[in-house]
This record gives structure tokens, C-alpha cells and sequence, in this order.
């Protein structure tokens, strides 16, 4: 993992702008760098408020951020607002729409404002807005304002972000209240009126009002309806104490707790989706894999669900691999095991091979295999003869033909290994030391786990 840029840490935690931008930049654009930097600033968050604004597109959200953020300011409060724009098709970012109604806020040195494209994600969000939120927390806002991109009927992901959301309505949108399903509407702890000035501004009022007295929110809040007129800054002020009293509200409140709870378990198991969505598809890529079994699609030869599987082996069986290496780290070769079917038929032409004659040929009954071991200098070859049909070489030997049958490694401390390497979730044959040819203890993992390679660990004498 790369080193911590510690200037960059410093300069954010006291709120300069350019670090802020440079470090939301790396975590936008997937920058390794970005990982350790988020490291060092999460234990500094958790002050800030965040506040999601979302609603159908025209609903005066831009407006109302605006509005918001002068509002706290006037509190003497630093507010960041991310405001989420639908991804431009031509360079990938953000269109800054957003930005541009929200000029009265550009040269204040208590606002960040950052733009962020959606780059195709559904939700409403960014992908990178979790991130941004920990670097503006960090950097010392004390309320965040997130804006969506505009929600329909089921972008509800800004609610598991935000601690308080707010829903705009407008009057004038047809079907009124129809307009947002349950989905929408539940996520709402303030219900926004925008536009209030406009006929029918009551009538939703109503709508919204007759929707809250057939459900009870399991936290017991009832979200208030604030009337807005956005572009004069009517309502703002009640809409600020609105926000000031479901927070103290949720200070009070175990569901709140729970609510935050919720939050952080579905964004682990989102970086856990990603990162190894991430490391699968680019071992396959890398290997070129991934291409041929597109061409195995193409001609009808495998399905996609066989591909899918296939992929998802292959990346677990080298997390295992990798594991049983990192366990063993020190390991040297210590002998090759060969299967033959006849030690008698195999030692003359190893002999002459390797220029030598074995030791004696030992018999390990445990293991129903007699062994004719050449020494290499440090290294061995041994020959391995089954002494019974149910024996597992002569069971290699029926199911694969004779050949290498495993790999030994030396190491120093073979219990401590053993237990290191379960622990790492490596698949033990034996969780225990046995003996082995010579009288040395030994321990055999499981191919399944070592990229279908017999592995035999021999602790050193």
C-alpha cells in the first residue's frame, strides 16, 4: 500500500481547499494513495451533520442548498455541499449545473462546493460520495449537504448515507403525492414543500399529511412538512430547526444508533463486493482467461453461469494459495515425492539419472507406501510405491498415471505453521503432525487450497 502523503492529512484537517479537492479527486479517481489518506482521516469524523436533499428533477434542490448553506453560515457554521450531476457523455464528469446556481456561495471561505458525476451508478449518488462526505468531515464542516442527481421511484441510497433527508415536493407535477412510491417517500425525516407560492402547494400539503397518519415510523418520529419558497429563502429558517430537531431528536433515540449501524454494514459489505469483484475480474483479465471463455460463450460451448463460477474458483483458490504462502513464508524444498507403480522398475533409471544409488527402501505402513530415497545435497527425490490397491498412491496412480505426486517443504515449527495456516483458512489434511518417511514429522494441505498442488510439510530436525 503506498505511503501517507502527511502533508496532504495536515492540510485537510485544517480545511484547505486545495488539499480538500486533491484528496476527493484521488478518491474519485480509484488513486491507491486514496486508501491510506481516508485511513488516517476516519477516526477524525463523525462531527459534522449530513443532510441528503433529493426530490424529482425541477424541484428547486440546487436553490435550496444554496439556501441551506447561507443559512448555517449565518449560524457561523462551515458547510461542504456535494452536488451530484448526471455524468456528462462526453468526458465522464459532472455537467455543473449544480454549481452554477449556487454562484452566491462561490467566494465563501466557510463553503466547499464539489460537483460529482454520477459516472452510471444508480441511487442518485456518486460512487465516491462516501468518501468525500469522510474527507469534508474530517477537514472540519459541520454540516454536509449532499444533493442527488434527481431521484425517481427507487433511488433511496442517499438515506443510508445521510443522517438526516430531506424529500422535496413540488406542487404541479400531475399525480401529486403518486408521483414518489413508498420507497421514496419513507426515507423522508422532513418533508419540503418547494414552490409553496404555486396553486396546489396545499393540496399535496394535505396528501402528505393523510400519508404519515396511516404509518408510524418504528423510531417514532413524525417528519414535519416545511413549506418553502426556495428562490426568496422563505421557510429556510424553519427548515434548519426542523434538521436541528430530529438530530436531537437521534441523539436520544436507539434507532438512530441502529440507523448508523445499518449504514456501515451495508457500506463494508459494498467494498467488499467491489474490491473483489475488482481482484477477480482483473487476475482473469490478466491472465487472459476472461477472453477465451468469452469466446467459449460465443460459440455456445460454456453458459454464463459456468463462466461466472468458473472465475470465482479460480480467484478463491488463489487466495488460498496465497495464503498457505504467506503461512509458510521461510519454507525451503525439501523433497519431491514421485509416484511409481514399481520401485523395482523406476530405481535403475533414476539411478542412472541422478548418477547415484537411494537409501535402503523403507516401508511407512500408516500410509501403505514403501519409499527409495535419493539425497541431493539439501534436496531429496523420493519414489513412492503404493503396498496396497486402497493405498493413496496406488489410488493417484489408478486416477492420474504415475508422475510428481507432491511437493514437501521444510519448516521450522510445524504445529505453529498448521495452526496458522487454518487459521488463514487454508484446508488441512492432517491438523495434527504425523509420522513420515525417516521418522520426521510431517503434515499434508489440502490441494483445494494449494492451486491442486499436494503439499507436505516436514518440520526440520
Amino acid at each position: 500500500m503506498p505511503e501517507i502523503d502527511r502533508n496532504l492529512v495536515e492540510r485537510v484537517l485544517a480545511g484547505d481547499r486545495r488539499a480538500i479537492a486533491s484528496a476527493i479527486s484521488m478518491a474519485e479517481n480509484r488513486d491507491a494513495a486514496a486508501i491510506p489518506l481516508l485511513q488516517e482521516l476516519f477516526p477524525k469524523t463523525g462531527h459534522g451533520q449530513v443532510v441528503g436533499i433529493t426530490g424529482a428533477p425541477g424541484a428547486g434542490k440546487s436553490t435550496l442548498a444554496e439556501k441551506l448553506a447561507g443559512e448555517y453560515r449565518r449560524q457561523g457554521a462551515r458547510v461542504g455541499i456535494l452536488a451530484v450531476d448526471p455524468t456528462s457523455p462526453f468526458s465522464g464528469g459532472a455537467i455543473l449545473g449544480d454549481r452554477v446556481r449556487m454562484q452566491s456561495l462561490a467566494h465563501d471561505p466557510g463553503v466547499y462546493i464539489r460537483s460529482m458525476a454520477t459516472r452510471g451508478q444508480l441511487g442518485g449518488l456518486a460512487p465516491a460520495t462516501q468518501e468525500a462526505v469522510t474527507i469534508l468531515d474530517a477537514s472540519g464542516c459541520d454540516c454536509i449537504l449532499i444533493e442527488t442527481v434527481g431521484v425517481g421511484q427507487d433511488e433511496v441510497e442517499v438515506a443510508r448515507l445521510a443522517d438526516a433527508t430531506v424529500l422535496l415536493l413540488v406542487p404541479g407535477l400531475g399525480d401529486d403525492i403518486q408521483t414518489f412510491k413508498a420507497g421514496v417517500m419513507e426515507i423522508a425525516d422532513v418533508f419540503v414543500i418547494n414552490k409553496s407560492d404555486r396553486q396546489g402547494a396545499d393540496r399535496v400539503e394535505q396528501e402528505v399529511t393523510a400519508m404519515l397518519s396511516l404509518a408510524t415510523r418504528p423510531d417514532g418520529w413524525r417528519p414535519p412538512i416545511v413549506k418553502t419558497v426556495a428562490t426568496t429563502g422563505q421557510g429556510i429558517g424553519e427548515l434548519v430547526e426542523s434538521l436541528g430537531q430530529f438530530r436531537a431528536f437521534g441523539e436520544k433515540s436507539e434507532a438512530a444508533r441502529q440507523r448508523r449501524r445499518a449504514h456501515w454494514r451495508s457500506r463494508v459489505l459494498e467494498l467488499l463486493r467491489q474490491t473483489l469483484f475488482e481482484k477477480a475480474v482483473a487476475k482473469s483479465l490478466g491472465d487472459g482467461s476472461f477472453e477465451r471463455q468469452i469466446e467459449d460463450l460465443l460459440v455456445h460451448r460454456r453458459d454464463p453461469h459456468q463462466v461466472v463460477e468458473g472465475i470465482i474458483s479460480r480467484f478463491l483458490q488463489s487466495i488460498s494459495l496465497h495464503k498457505a504462502e504467506t503461512a509458510i513464508t521461510g519454507a525451503r524444498v525439501h523433497h519431491l515425492g514421485v509416484a511409481v507403480e514399481s520401485l523395482a522398475d523406476a530405481i535403475p533409471l533414476f539411478q542412472q539419472l541422478v548418477g547415484k544409488a537411494p537409501d535402503p527402501a523403507e516401508t511407512v505402513a500408516d500410509q501403505k507406501v514403501r519409499v527409495a530415497v535419493f539425497q541431493l545435497g539439501d534436496v531429496r527425490l523420493e519414489l513412492l510405491e503404493g503396498t496396497a490397491a486402497d493405498s493413496p498412491i496406488a489410488k493417484f496412480i489408478a486416477k492420474r498415471g504415475q508422475g510428481i505426486h507432491h511437493l514437501a517443504l521444510a519448516v521450522k515449527d510445524l504445529p505453529g505453521t498448521l495452526r496458522q495456516l487454518e487459521r488463514d483458512g487454508v484446508r488441512l489434511i492432517d491438523r495434527e503432525a504425523r509420522s513420515g518417511a525417516c521418522n520426521e514429522r510431517i503434515a499434508f494441505l489440502h490441494p483445494s487450497s494449494t492451486a491442486g498442488v499436494l503439499i507436505e510439510l516436514v518440520e526440520e530436525s
